[in-house]
């Protein structure tokens, strides 16, 4: 099927500015990978150690690696998929290479079928916090209320259903009037938010226990598993691969400096990471609990802590407000791609693709959603020998462990030496020894450090 001509208007719509540029990526980027798994990941792999080299990580592979995404975005002006397809036909490649695009698409589309039912739980525990809060819950009650939600069918279908719907209705505004306005508004709220929550922590609990845990590095208690943990939650928290750099990126002006891009949302997503830790650690650890948690942390250990301390209920109406707004804009992150390929192939309006993208990815999330109740029982690979994992969990470990990081493996791959005849100093932004850098990290680190991930995750 062949392109829509009407489609080509997309490449019409611009950034209103670089700096509105960066707020989106940033606003895309941050959401529950920083705001809810990175705090329990830290915790479980050691905490300064982990961060230390997450850190790193982030500046010294997912900086070249975004700066690769965005060229190509940017000089495709089109979806993934016609990005890629733009950068074949340049560079003389083969079609296999789709497969870049491909994952950039499905990547998005599946992710956020399911990453809707972790942000209704954050939007259902929002009105929670502002109708009852969390006084008199322990350990027990606190269980309970989780299930209790998580139990139902209709109130969880209904919580994923809004959340998608109005995603979609920001998308549906285009480029400068939805999506830009969104992020400016996530942005400010989110460091003003986690700003206050860690002054609140200082004044009322301390920051010395939490610095310690943060910022003292231990590498005996990290470990080789420690350290690919910490890679593979730096290529999560950045997205990596995931569709959305490369679509945003098709919207920048030609004057636009990518290295200064990536480094001020690389630095972005580390600040938020640590303001995140502290926001959370203090509180856990002042109140004798584990910071090993995992992901029950921010949905049944936290609001026993909420329900303790002075000022809790304030503090948790903010505290899930902010997990459900991080979620929401990394949602609309999500859902961009998507409708940019839907409008390149359908005669029609962003609105009404829009809301036609999200019903398809709504229908799609049910068996993930209904696997935490009516199909709770039912494990699509057990004849395999997983005989635990329900269909939320299968494709969660499809695509964080699977699809993502053999996206950011190809995209490395077919940047750095596919279209190495075709991208150079110019594209990147990059002067030549800085381009020398990046086409070794591109060409030979990244990919080695992702194969070592990839191989890790599947063993």
């Amino acid at each position: 099927m062949a392109d829509n001509p009407a489609g080509a208007s997309r490449a019409n719509e611009q950034w209103s500015s670089r700096l509105s540029f960066i707020y989106s990526i940033g606003a895309a980027a941050i959401g529950l990978g920083t705001l809810w798994r990175f705090p329990y990941v830290a915790g479980a792999n050691g905490g300064g150690a982990f961060v230390i080299l997450y850190a790193l990580f982030v500046v010294a592979i997912c900086v070249p690696l975004m700066i690769a995404e965005m060229a190509i975005g940017r000089r495709g002006h089109g979806s993934v998929m016609a990005s890629v397809d733009a950068a074949i036909a340049a560079s003389g490649g083969s079609r296999g290479w789709r497969v870049v695009g491909l994952l950039g698409l499905l990547i998005p589309f599946f992710g956020l079928s399911y990453y809707s039912i972790v942000a209704g739980w954050a939007i259902d525990y929002s009105v929670l916090s502002v109708t009852q809060g969390f006084a008199g819950f322990d350990a027990e009650r606190s269980r309970t209320a989780f299930g209790a939600l998580t139990a139902s069918p209709v109130r969880g279908g209904l919580l994923q259903l809004g959340f998608i719907m109005a995603t979609a209705a920001v998308v549906g505004l285009g480029v400068q009037r939805g999506i830009e306005t969104v992020s400016r508004i996530k942005m400010i709220a989110l460091f003003a938010i986690l700003i206050g929550l860690v002054i609140y922590n200082a004044i009322t609990i301390g920051l010395m226990p939490s610095a310690v845990f943060l910022l003292e590095p231990d590498f005996a208690a990290l470990g080789a598993t420690g350290a690919l943990t910490a890679l593979g939650q730096a290529l999560f928290s950045t997205a990596i691969g995931a569709g959305v750099l490369m679509t945003y990126s098709a919207y920048l002006p030609a004057n636009a400096s990518l290295p200064r891009s990536s480094f001020a949302l690389a630095g972005g997503v580390i600040v938020v990471a640590l303001l995140t830790g502290f926001a959370i650690f203090p509180a856990v650890l002042a109140y004798g609990l584990k910071p090993t948690e995992g992901p029950n942390l921010i949905f049944v250990t936290l609001p026993v802590v909420f329900g303790q301390m002075a000022g809790g209920r304030i503090i948790a109406i903010f505290f899930f407000g902010l997990i459900a707004l991080g979620a929401f804009t990394t949602a609309v992150g999500m859902l961009e791609p998507v409708v940019a390929r839907l409008r390149e192939k359908l005669p029609l309006g962003r609105a009404p693709l829009a809301v036609g993208a999200g019903l398809a990815i709504w229908l799609i999330g049910l068996p993930s959603l209904l696997s935490f109740n009516i199909l709770s029982d039912v494990h699509p690979l057990a004849a395999f020998g997983l005989e635990k994992e329900t269909a939320f969990d299968l494709l969660d470990f499809t695509i964080a462990n699977l699809m993502l990081p053999a996206s950011a493996l190809m995209l490395a791959l077919f940047v750095g030496w596919r279209c190495r005849a075709i991208v150079g100093p110019g594209d990147t932004g990059l002067g030549p020894r800085g381009f020398r850098l990046w086409a070794l990290i591109i060409r030979y680190v990244a990919p080695l450090a992702i194969f070592g991930l990839a191989v890790h995750l599947l063993g």
